[in-house]
Formats: C-alpha cells, structure tokens, sequence
C-alpha cells in the first residue's frame, strides 16, 4: 500500500504556507498602515509601538539604502543619545530618518543636531522632542518598495488574486493527490477482498474433493 506523503514533502502546502509567510502578513499590515494614515492625517501609524518607514533618498549611506523599510521604536525622547539614529519630522511635515551629531540646550529646551551619514553637511533645522518619531532599530532591504507597490489600490487586488489562486492551486493539487491515493487504496483493497474470496473458493474446493475421497 502506497504510504501518505508528510505535510512537509507536498509542494501544494508549501506554496500555501510561502503565500501566508510573505504575501499575508506585508499585505495585512500594509493595510493596516493605510487605515491608520486615513483615520488620522496628523499621525504617522505605528504597530505595538514600532514604526516602518520607507526610505526615499540615499543620505543615509552606507548603513540604510534607498527603497529599504526601516524599523523605528517609539521612544522618549529625553533618552536620545549623540551616534543614535531617528526618524524626524522636517520643517515640511516629511520625515527624514538621520544621526544624532549633538545635543544642544536653549532656553530651557532640548535640541538635537542631526546629519545623514552621506551628507556633507548637518541639518540646517534643529530637531525638537515633538518633531521625534523613533528610534531607528533596523532594515529590511528592498522592501519599502514592494510595499510602495502595494499601497497601490490596483496591486492589493492583485495581490489578493494572486493569493487566492495559490490557495486554489494548492488545494487542487493536494486534493488530486488524495483522490489517487484513496484510488489506490480502493484498487488494493477490492485486489484484496478478491485474493481472499478466490483462497475461500480454492479451500472449499479442497474441502470438497476430500470429503469425495472418503467416500
């Protein structure tokens, strides 16, 4: 009898579980992303108090690339440090995601001085601890710009399609392999029924020609 493949040996799940493990959760949080942006203009969305980015401009070279997705903490401000990296907000309302140079104190306030790594210059602005939306923490390459695709209204209905067509294909696939292996397993057991019905016949047949041979 033909053995069951294990989960993990049949491709069908596997392009299921590629689809979950990608495509669901960019694309749920993405959505998520773009609910809280509508919901509140002012501001920027986070999830359990992390902030993704997507990074437009090189200024930050080498460490972060333009088109990656960084991930910022939310975090008090007073706790910033000279080398620590933040995202800010600019004197145009866009945030910019740079090193802390210096701190300086005026009148009572605290100001950071920020630069890019790549830049020749500091920030002609001062950063307050208003304008601060995070502490940098890492980088996803490439990716802000698979979810700048995906904030397009056209590219989720895509995306969804393509997802509910693995599952379609995944599902097609794993349920033609079961009906064959239940064909199988029918052929083998009918082949078995008529194997014992065919050694019942032969033995009453003996049965029969030694009860003759006593007569």
């Amino acid at each position: 009898m033909e053995k069951k493949k294990v989960w993990y040996k049949q491709v069908s799940n596997w392009l299921i579980i590629i689809a979950s493990i990608i495509l669901v959760p960019i694309l749920l949080m993405n959505i998520w992303i773009m609910y809280q942006a509508n919901t509140d203009k002012d501001e920027i969305p986070s999830i359990f108090g992390y902030k993704p980015f997507i990074v437009l401009s090189g200024s930050m070279e080498t460490e972060i690339h333009k088109g990656d997705l960084i991930i910022t903490k939310i975090i008090d401000p007073a706790k910033l440090k000279i080398k620590d990296v933040i995202a800010f907000r600019d004197e145009e309302n866009t945030v910019t995601t740079h090193r802390i140079i210096d701190i300086v104190n005026d009148d009572g306030k605290t100001y950071f001085i920020t630069k890019g790594d790549a830049n020749n210059a500091q920030d002609q602005n001062l950063v307050e601890y208003d304008d601060v939306e995070g502490l940098y923490l890492m980088r996803i390459p490439g990716l802000g710009k698979i979810m700048s695709s995906l904030a397009e209204p056209t590219t989720i209905i895509i995306v969804v399609l393509l997802i509910t067509l693995i599952f379609v294909i995944g599902f097609a696939i794993s349920n033609k392999k079961q009906k064959e292996i239940e064909r199988q397993e029918f052929l083998e057991y009918k082949k078995m029924k008529e194997q014992e019905k065919k050694e019942e016949e032969k033995k009453k047949t003996s049965s029969k020609k030694d009860k003759s041979k006593k007569a």
